[in-house]
C-alpha cells in the first residue's frame, strides 16, 4: 500500500509540474551481421515493453521512456563506439547484450557513474556489488545456469551421476569458455566425467565435433552456443540419433530460431531459463492493443511470446521498474543515472508486483542488495515441442548450487579488484 501511495503522489505532483526530459534507456542491439537471429528479438521485446508504458500508462511516473538504440552488430568495437556516442544523452542505464561488450564497457561505465545491466551473460563474478559497484547480473549468470543444467540430470538420474559422462559443446569465445571452471567443479562434486569440445565462431562446421561425440558416447551434452552454432549443433545431433531429452542448451542455446530447421527430431530438446516462456500472459494483451494494432512495435509484432523477445521484455521490465523505485526514493520523476544505479542496488520484485504488471510468475521473486549484484541465482529448464511449435517449461524456479559458484565468484572478482587496484565497499 506504501508504494502504490507513493505512486499515486508521484504522479499527482507530475500533473502539475512541467514537461521533464525523458528517461533514457539505451539498447545496444543488433540487428544484422551473424547474430541478428538473436538480436533482433531481443531488441524489439526491450523496445516494446518501454512503447507499452508510454501508450498506455504514459511513461514512468509521468516521464516518458525513451530508447535509443544503436547497431552494433555484435561487434565489440561498435559497441564501445554506441556507448561513446550515447552516454551523454541521458541515459540511465545500458544492456549491450554482448560478454565481449560487457568486459570493455565494465570500467568505462564505473567511471561515468552509468549502471550496466547484464541479465545471463557477460562478466559472472560481476555479482559481487563488493568488487562491481556499477554491474548487475540479477537474477541468474552463466555458473548458475551450468550448475541449473547438472540440477536437473541429478534429478532425472535419481540424485546420482556417479560414472556419467557428460560433454560440453561450447563456443569457442570468452561466452563459450564461462561454464568450464563450474562443470570442473561439479564434475568433482557429482562424480561425472567432463569432455570439453570447442566449435569456432560461426559454427557452420561442426562434423568432427559430433563425431566425437558419437564415439564418446555422452549420456548427455550441455551445448553453450549463440547463433549458427545452435542451429547446426541441433542438426548434427539429429543427424547422428543422439536422444534430444538427454541434450541440453544454455539460456543463449534456447530459441525458436535454433529448433526449427531440425523440424520434428527437435522434439524433446531442452534448454535452461532464468524466465517464463510463451505468450500466455494478460501483459501481451496489452502489447498487442497499444504497440502493435497501433503501429508502434519495434519490428513486425510476430515476436511476442518467443524465447528472446521474452527475455528483452522481461529485462525492460526489471529496468523499469528500477526507474519507478529510483523516483519514488528520490522524490523526483527526472531521475539520474546515479539515482538509477542506487535503485539497481536495493532492487526488489515480488510476484505481487509481477502479478500486477500483467506477467504473472514470469521470473523469480528476488531482491538484490550492495554485496549481491546477481539476485538469486535461480531458473527452470524449458523443452520444445515441434508438434506444438513451442517451449514449456518442465521444472519449477529452483536454485543454483551456490555452495560451488560463491567461492569462484569471489575469487576471480577479488582477482579483479587487485588488478585494478579496487577497494570493497558493502562494509
Amino acid at each position: 500500500m506504501k508504494t502504490k501511495l507513493a505512486t499515486l503522489a508521484l504522479t499527482a505532483t507530475m500533473v502539475a509540474a512541467p514537461a521533464m526530459a525523458d528517461l533514457v534507456f539505451p539498447s545496444l542491439s543488433y540487428r544484422t551481421g551473424p547474430y541478428a537471429a538473436g538480436g533482433i528479438p531481443y531488441a524489439d521485446g526491450y523496445a516494446d515493453y518501454f512503447t507499452l508504458l508510454n501508450e498506455r500508462d504514459g511513461g514512468i511516473g509521468g516521464v516518458m521512456a525513451k530508447v535509443i538504440e544503436c547497431e552494433t552488430g555484435y561487434n565489440t568495437e561498435k559497441g564501445v563506439e554506441c556507448y561513446e556516442a550515447t552516454k551523454g544523452e541521458g541515459s540511465l542505464v545500458y544492456n549491450p547484450l554482448s560478454t565481449g561488450i560487457t568486459y570493455q564497457l565494465i570500467p568505462k561505465v564505473t567511471a561515468d557513474g552509468i549502471p550496466l545491466y547484464t541479465p545471463g551473460y557477460g562478466r559472472t563474478s560481476a555479482a559481487n556489488g563488493k568488487v562491481f559497484s556499477n554491474v548487475f547480473n540479477f537474477p541468474a549468470n552463466y555458473w548458475n545456469a551450468a550448475s541449473l543444467a547438472i540440477n536437473h540430470l541429478l534429478e532425472v538420474n535419481g540424485g546420482d551421476l556417479k560414472g556419467k559422462k557428460i560433454a560440453l559443446l561450447y563456443h569457442n569465445s570468452a561466452y563459450g569458455k564461462e561454464p568450464i571452471q563450474t562443470l570442473e567443479q561439479l564434475s568433482a562434486k557429482h562424480g561425472f566425467e567432463l569432455v570439453t569440445i570447442p566449435v569456432d565462431h560461426p559454427g557452420q562446421e561442426q562434423k568432427s565435433q559430433w563425431l566425437q561425440i558419437r564415439r564418446e558416447k555422452p549420456d548427455n551434452v550441455l551445448m553453450w552456443g549463440w547463433g549458427v552454432m545452435n542451429q547446426v549443433a541441433i542438426q548434427e545431433a539429429a543427424n547422428i540419433r543422439y536422444p534430444m531429452e538427454n541434450f541440453i542448451g544454455a539460456w543463449w542455446s534456447g530459441a525458436e530460431h535454433d529448433v526449427a530447421p531440425a523440424g520434428a527430431n527437435a522434439t524433446g530438446y531442452k534448454a535452461v531459463t532464468f524466465h517464463n516462456v510463451g505468450s500466455d500472459f494478460p501483459v501481451f494483451d496489452d502489447v498487442q492493443k497499444y504497440v502493435v494494432d497501433a503501429g508502434k512495435a519495434a519490428g513486425a509484432g510476430d515476436n511476442i511470446g518467443k524465447a528472446l523477445y521474452n527475455r528483452g521484455f522481461y529485462a525492460a521490465m526489471l529496468m523499469a521498474e528500477a526507474a519507478r523505485s529510483a523516483q519514488e526514493a528520490t522524490g523526483n520523476a527526472d531521475i539520474t543515472a546515479a539515482d538509477m544505479r542506487n535503485a539497481l542496488e536495493s532492487f526488489s520484485i515480488s510476484e505481487e508486483r509481477m502479478a500486477e504488471l500483467g506477467m504473472p510468475n514470469f521470473g523469480p521473486a528476488f531482491e538484490v542488495n550492495c554485496a549481491n549484484h546477481g539476485g538469486p541465482g535461480t531458473g527452470a529448464i524449458q523443452q520444445w515441442d515441434a508438434a506444438a511449435g513451442k517451449w514449456s517449461l518442465i521444472s519449477d524456479f529452483g536454485p543454483s548450487d551456490m555452495d560451488v559458484i560463491q567461492p569462484l565468484i569471489d575469487a576471480d572478482s577479488a582477482a579483479y579488484a587487485a588488478e585494478n587496484n579496487i577497494s570493497e565497499r558493502c562494509n
